[in-house]
């Protein structure tokens, strides 16, 4: 009997591979995690006995010496009693003193966990605050924002120009906070003092600038909404400043845009202003109104490529379409929208307004903000541009270990979080196969989980329940394993054509869309038993499977 094993896909092995590839990649990663990861990923009692309300955020940037000292008060309420609690600061900065009602608290250190102690027990429900001195060297960024740390550079003029992302290896890597997505804090004052020939920008609304007698201007930003400490950023530069207002879906928005002088022209501001009109266009009506509302929207410009810090984007795109010049899906049509402008916008409903409480759950932030690409084609170009955008960007994806990490050790999962992440909720929109109820449900976790941190069930029970199709098998398989199923096709004496899903993951099953070639497909219910796939005049010969939105295997006996 000849087999014949066709791919739907751009890379993957064997069914079998990618179980074993799976299993060792599992074996492999518990085996590197560390006491340092466990402290920095794990929610101790030490963690969870305080929840930060507010923050105060107060640093000298020494930009000659790439040097920072100043304070960060935390305001919180106890969750129970306790006199010991952990907060994080990389161990290359020094915690100078941690004050309490006036006076020095003992603290020890390990790794990069600070561990203080309260000289009388704290109770529970009591509003109270601490503040942390701290100075040193941060970690300077080799190349961000894929590793975190200060990125120091210069302009074309000489002027200093930089900016922080930590994104993964986290904030407590230049300030001193409880480092951990599950714990946002409600509110936040940034105050940021640089050298008087440039300006510091950051999250939220500017407040005050305030002129140093050390020759230094302090610039304090307010951030009114609930912010992850990895979005807290610093943008120092000499940058030229304007505005417009953005009509809304909850009124007008302030867009503010910060750009280096040097390219302070009419082509390059229309380029942003053009990009960014479309893309909050393009996303309040998939996702809802924009989350952040009183914070503003902004664009400040760095030296690297992106980051989706809250209200302050990070744009390093050099005011060209595609992503560095470049479409990841080879379809053309990611030329024709700025890429870092669209995906790092998509993440202030992605990973902003919906924040994963585990790193683990990355995924939720980078899947749905790949998808948001191609929405962003849908809603200008249509919904058959977005299918081959979805369908072109399969190249990127390597399968090599699943797209949800390990909990608890600070460890995200695999990079087809993106492109896998993204095809899969292509793949989901086709299945459920009505756009209203698909932009709904999209519009629905947004609202659902507003200013929230979410973990993996909350995201997949509520597909699963709006959605009226059983999906928690897919996301099973997609998200926690390696492999992708493979649909089993064949054809017996009787002349039925039967099918079934080959899968690691027990009790598998998946719809998928078949139909007899020229013909309008079915969606067609299938398991892991073989199963008559009942379409009139269907045969193994003309069968169509609907390998163009679904990202599946397909072995034809």
């Amino acid at each position: 009997m000849k087999r014949i094993l066709l791919y739907a896909l751009g890379t993957c092995g064997l069914l079998s591979a990618g179980i074993q590839q799976s299993a060792a990649q599992l074996m492999k990663e518990k085996n590197e995690f560390t006491r340092a990861d466990s402290l920095r990923g794990y929610l101790t009692p030490l963690r969870t006995c305080y929840d930060i309300q507010y923050y105060h955020l107060d640093v000298k940037v020494d930009i000659d010496n790439k040097y920072i000292s100043g304070s960060n008060l935390f305001r919180f309420k106890a969750t129970t009693d306790f006199n010991r609690l952990q907060f994080d600061l990389f161990a290359n900065l020094k915690v100078n003193k941690v004050i309490y009602k006036g006076k020095e608290l003992s603290f020890t250190r390990e790794h990069n966990a600070v561990f203080v102690e309260f000289p009388t027990a704290i109770r529970k429900g009591t509003q109270d605050e601490f503040t942390v001195f701290y100075e040193g060297h941060p970690t300077e960024a080799v190349k961000a924002p894929w590793d975190g740390g200060f990125d120091w550079k210069k302009d074309s003029k000489g002027k200093p120009w930089v900016a922080t992302a930590c994104q993964g290896m986290g904030a407590s890597v230049w300030w001193p906070n409880k480092d951990h997505q599950s714990d946002e804090v409600d509110s936040m004052l940034i105050s940021i003092a640089v050298p008087k020939e440039v300006m510091n920008v950051s999250n939220g609304r500017l407040v005050k600038v305030e002129k140093m007698k050390d020759g230094y201007t302090k610039y304090h930003w307010k951030v009114s909404n609930p912010i992850n400490n990895y979005n807290v950023a610093i943008n120092i530069g000499d940058y030229v400043h304007f505005k417009e207002k953005y009509k809304g879906e909850k009124g007008p928005l302030d867009v503010d845009y910060y750009i280096l002088r040097e390219n302070d022209t009419a082509e390059k501001k229309a380029h942003l202003q053009k990009n960014a009109n479309q893309t909050l266009e393009a996303f309040e009506h998939w996702f809802g109104p924009y989350p952040f509302y009183e914070d503003g929207y902004k664009l400040v410009e760095t030296y690297h490529t992106g980051m989706e810090h809250q209200s302050a984007i990070a744009y390093g795109n050099h005011y060209q379409n595609g992503y560095r010049g470049g479409d990841a899906s080879g379809t053309g049509w990611g030329h024709k929208w700025d890429f870092i402008v669209v995906h790092e916008s998509g993440h202030e409903w992605f990973g902003n307004n919906i924040t994963s409480a585990d790193l683990a759950d990355m995924w939720i932030h980078e899947s749905f903000t790949n998808y948001s690409e191609g929405l962003f084609i849908d809603y200008f170009y249509g919904k058959e541009a977005s299918q081959a955008y979805a369908h072109g960007i399969r190249t990127g994806i390597q399968n090599d270990s699943p797209i949800q990490g390990p909990y608890h050790v600070n460890k995200e999962g695999s990079g087809d979080m993106y492109p896998k992440g993204g095809v899969m909720l292509n793949m989901i929109r086709t299945m459920i196969d009505n756009d209203e109820k698909w932009r709904n449900i999209l519009r629905g976790l947004n609202s659902r989980f507003y200013h929230q941190q979410v973990d993996y069930n909350d995201i997949v029970n509520y597909v699963n329940q709006q959605s009226g199709l059983d999906l928690l098998k897919v996301f099973e398989q997609y998200v926690q394993h390696t492999a992708i199923p493979t649909l089993e096709i064949k054809q017996d004496p009787s002349g039925r054509v039967l099918g079934r899903w080959i899968s690691e993951v027990k009790g598998f099953h998946m719809p998928i869309h078949i139909g007899v070639k020229g013909q309008k497909r079915e969606l067609i219910q299938l398991d892991q038993r073989f199963r008559p796939i009942k379409i009139a005049g269907l045969t193994k010969d003309n069968i169509d499977i609907d390998t163009f939105n679904y990202y599946v295997g397909v072995l034809v006996e």
